[in-house]
């Protein structure tokens, strides 16, 4: 089993979301959170004030399955998070040691499927 952690721009989350469900996933966990990387914020300016904002909003998308789903739902990502911009997001793949189905016990796969 693996873990895709994802952070991708809000106003990308209906088409990655989309993808996802295209690519037979429906299961996912979406926290907002905030950061930057590389574009280290951005530069606003209201009432002829200039000023900097450091953390940008962005989406965490949090996705457990089998390691044998992970390549079609990082696909799936790319393809539909991207804008071509600095400031797209990220991924991350986590093995995860195993998983448990609170309400059966079930565990593995199974408890991820």
């Amino acid at each position: 089993m693996k873990k895709i952690e994802a952070i991708i721009r809000p106003d990308k989350f209906d088409t990655v979301k989309k993808a996802l469900e295209e690519a037979g996933y429906t299961g996912v966990t979406l926290t907002e959170v905030e950061g930057h990387g590389k574009q280290k914020g951005l530069s606003q300016q209201w009432k002829g004030y200039k000023y900097k904002v450091e953390f940008l909003p962005k989406l965490k998308l949090e996705i457990v399955a089998p390691s044998a789903d992970i390549d079609k739902l990082v696909k799936a990502i790319l393809t539909s998070a991207s804008s071509g911009q600095v400031g797209d997001g990220k991924i991350f793949v986590y093995t995860i040691d195993d998983a448990y189905r609170i309400s059966s016990g079930e565990s593995g796969d199974t408890a991820v499927s």
